[in-house]
């Protein structure tokens, strides 16, 4: 097992490289050295990882358009008179192959397999020429690692650019590029869908065996055991394999239940605020399985800047996009989660010339421990792995399995929901899905609200939207109705993706619009 100092030191390690140096493959060929000479020693191994992890922190994946993009696409908010257009192509539903934001998402995903590719391919004779038992032993696990970071992001190129998976037609439907060698040239042609899932699960189930001994802790920066669970369990729900869903669910809800719970408004944090707030204020909880972990030196993209964009003047709040009506008014009284807005009784006064005076998204106001104090507004460290997802998971598997077991999968949702109530938090289903979809859908909203889950759970449930006009919003747009099934809940190939030398690449429908 990694001892805390080896993670510690591996941290510091992490620190040197993004901050310190520039990867010598970047500089090739004129400085460096070539690639198939590089990576020889655990040390070279090593930071190599870390170089993966150090991708991991772009402003193109969790901490910015991998996370906001699916979610100002949908319903979640409107976008406020005069805003500065930023996203504005994904929230008026005028994407195309071309856009910037994309081609960066896309892109930058193949980076990190790429990465990922790099280190699977020199890794054997790595572990070949190493004497020591300890560092083969971590080894292993940093391989396991890069597997589960490898799946993670082709499961986030599958829930962009690919349909929702049907069991019975995923074997006829496109899925993504599966790149597996970063030496050897493969041809540039997508995979069936059934495929690339399958791709997916392989990986994990790679992952899985070898990160058995690796330390689990919550507010993990690095891939664990639970971590792959975690992902294992989602990829699952995304399928329609609602057993392996609860199983996988279960393995950190239940088996795990000493290293990982819930945050909580009922328990109180080092600072006094609640677990819960706390989570939010200062990234770290209970419930927080991996997160992306930033310094004050080494950091990643403002995910609060289009809700708040304080930076302006550093008096008034400026927003882009503010919450849709019907999302402030899904959340009961009681329902400590609404602390994710706040509006002038707060302090929040807005900076437009108009008056404007309504609730505000401040769940990325950014880390009162970090960032704030250096006044760096609106950083917080993503969160892409939180054990609330996963009760979430395994109650909606409880009620779609072919035989639905509504009293388990209302527990799971009362679990989670008394977490976050002052008191109270009861919750009704029907075991009807065409009824109950309407109490997840809503339920998920009030939990993951702007963490790019509604765009996906959209597509998967078949289910469109129609946004409803507000005060303060700009008229093209605010009540767009968008029809299930719509080719834009699958985002088009990059153009240049498609005409690059070599590609065989097929385009979307949404390519064609």
């Amino acid at each position: 097992m990694k001892t805390i100092l080896h993670t510690i030191t591996r941290y510091l390690a992490m620190l040197a490289v993004v901050f310190g140096t520039v990867s010598c493959l970047d500089k090739y060929p004129e400085t460096s050295i070539p690639e198939k000479e590089a990576m020889k020693t655990f040390a070279d191994a090593e930071q190599h990882l870390i170089g993966i992890y150090a991708n991991l922190m772009s402003s193109s994946l969790y901490s910015g358009l991998l996370t906001l993009l699916p979610d100002i696409q949908s319903d979640l908010v409107q976008a406020v008179k005069g805003n500065s257009n930023t996203y504005g192509n994904f929230w008026l539903w005028n994407i195309r192959p071309t856009d910037l934001e994309l081609e960066a998402v896309y892109a930058q995903l193949y980076t990190v397999i790429g990465g990922c590719n790099f280190y699977l391919d020199r890794i054997d004779e790595v572990m070949a020429n190493e004497t020591s038992d300890t560092n083969l032993e971590i080894l292993e696990q940093y391989t396991g690692e890069v597997y589960a970071i490898r799946a993670l992001c082709y499961s986030e190129l599958i829930k962009c650019f690919c349909k929702a998976y049907d069991p019975a037609t995923a074997a006829q439907e496109q899925g993504v590029v599966l790149r597996t060698k970063y030496f050897e040239a493969e041809p540039v042609r997508r995979a069936s869908l059934y495929d690339s899932y399958q791709f997916v699960v392989d990986d994990l189930i790679r992952a899985e065996e070898r990160l058995e001994d690796a330390e689990e802790t919550p507010n993990n920066y690095y891939m664990s055991q639970a971590a792959v669970q975690a992902i294992r369990a989602r990829v699952a729900l995304y399928m329609q394999d609602w057993e392996t869903a609860i199983t996988y669910s279960s393995k950190l809800i239940d088996d795990k239940q000493d290293t990982f719970q819930l945050s909580s408004v009922q328990e109180t944090a080092p600072d006094g605020a609640t677990t819960f707030e706390y989570m939010w204020a200062y990234d770290m909880g209970p419930e927080v399985i991996w997160r992306i972990g930033f310094t004050s030196t080494s950091y990643g993209g403002a995910l609060g800047t289009v809700f708040l964009n304080f930076n302006r003047d550093y008096t008034y709040f400026y927003p882009d996009y503010i919450p849709s009506q019907w999302v402030l008014d899904a959340y009961d009284d009681n329902d400590m989660r609404s602390t994710y807005f706040a509006d002038s009784e707060s302090g929040v006064t807005i900076g437009y010339p108009s008056g404007m005076d309504y609730p505000l998204l401040v769940k990325y106001y950014g880390n009162r421990g970090i960032f704030i104090p250096m006044n760096v507004f609106h950083v917080s460290m993503p969160k892409p792995l939180r054990l609330a997802e996963q009760y979430l998971i395994r109650a909606e598997a409880y009620c779609r399995q072919p035989n639905p077991n509504v009293v388990l999968a209302q527990k799971d949702l009362e679990t989670l929901r008394k977490t976050r109530f002052v008191s109270g938090g009861s919750i009704n289903l029907t075991g009807n899905w065409d009824t109950d979809v309407k109490t997840f859908s809503e339920e998920r909203v009030r939990e993951l609200y702007m963490e790019g889950f509604r765009l996906q759970d959209l597509k998967r449930w078949g289910l469109g939207f129609e946004r409803t006009a507000q005060s303060y919003t700009q008229e093209e747009g605010n009540n767009l109705k968008v029809e299930a099934g719509d080719p834009l809940f699958v985002w088009p190939i990059p153009q240049h993706e498609l005409e690059a030398p070599g590609s065989e690449i097929t385009p979307n429908e949404s390519n064609n619009r």
